[in-house]
């Protein structure tokens, strides 16, 4: 029988660190987690997983601390160098595998056709399941085989670049995604922007004064609009208009690491003539 490995990176997840451990236990070989130096009880309550473990199975755990908290894709890449299961499951702590997910990855992963799987990811934000945009079935490359896939390491964001023929699967992981406005605001600025002002200059791109408008607005029209976001309600509303304002902030950070440089008024309209 296949031996799974699940993987983790966490950075202060004592609130879902055992909910989310607790889903998988009695799937799993092995859990393997990389800790960006958290400063409450994660690694603690991890750590408790195994010792508590009751039934047949008792997975190994594995946990190592790194000092570099908000680089999630690179301490999952760690991760999975550290597993030693014939597969990689990989997980965010504020995700769970539910009894029927379960049952798939164990049929899954007996499976000679293919190298990885797809999940579907049912997100759970501000308490609702978000039906519409881009937040469903939001796809996510979750399980593949030890040694066929790896993460480029460029963003919080990148999926495993995957060797060989991918499936997908039926039954979502269920994600307790965001659960307040201020958790929303706060990942925002602290990673998520932070991250997209990274890739933004790596890449070399220039941004112009106009971009200010036109990052928000085409992020707004996409999410709410194209992507059907209005069938969400006041949450697809609230959602589009933050992921608008996401782009804004990834804008003015851009622009401060240029100097908060001005464009003269000339130029402004020279540009914007030419746009037009």
């Amino acid at each position: 029988m296949s031996k799974i490995s699940v993987c983790l990176a966490t950075f202060n997840e004592e609130k879902n660190i055992k909910d989310c451990l607790e889903s998988v236990r009695q799937l799993v070989d092995e859990i393997v987690i990389v800790d960006g130096t958290s400063t409450d009880k994660t690694v603690e309550i991890a750590s408790s997983i195994g010792r508590s473990a009751s039934g047949r199975k008792k997975p190994n755990i594995k946990i190592i601390v790194r000092e570099n908290p908000l680089m999630f894709h690179i301490n999952k890449q760690k991760a999975f160098e550290m597993a030693t299961g014939d597969w990689i499951l990989y997980l965010d702590a504020d995700e769970r595998v539910t009894p029927e997910l379960k049952k798939e990855i164990q049929s899954a992963t007996h499976t000679k056709q293919h190298n990885g799987f797809w999940i579907p990811r049912k997100n759970i934000i501000f308490g609702k399941w978000i039906k519409n945009s881009f937040w469903w079935p939001d796809y996510q490359l979750r399980l593949f085989k030890r040694g066929k896939a790896y993460l480029p390491c460029k963003s919080v964001h990148e999926q495993p670049r995957l060797t060989g023929k991918a499936g997908y699967l039926k039954n979502p992981l269920i994600h307790y995604n965001y659960q307040t406005v201020s958790q929303y605001i706060k990942r925002l600025n602290d990673l998520y922007t932070e991250n997209d002002v990274r890739v933004f200059l790596a890449e070399k791109k220039k941004i112009s004064w106009h971009d200010a408008i036109r990052f928000p607005v085409k992020e707004f029209l996409a999410t709410f609009f194209a992507r059907e976001g209005y069938k969400d309600g006041v949450h697809g509303l609230v959602l589009s208009i933050l992921q608008a304002f996401s782009a804004f902030v990834t804008f003015a950070k851009v622009w401060e690491t240029q100097g908060f440089k001005e464009i003269k008024e000339e130029k402004f309209l020279e540009k914007a003539e030419q746009e037009l």
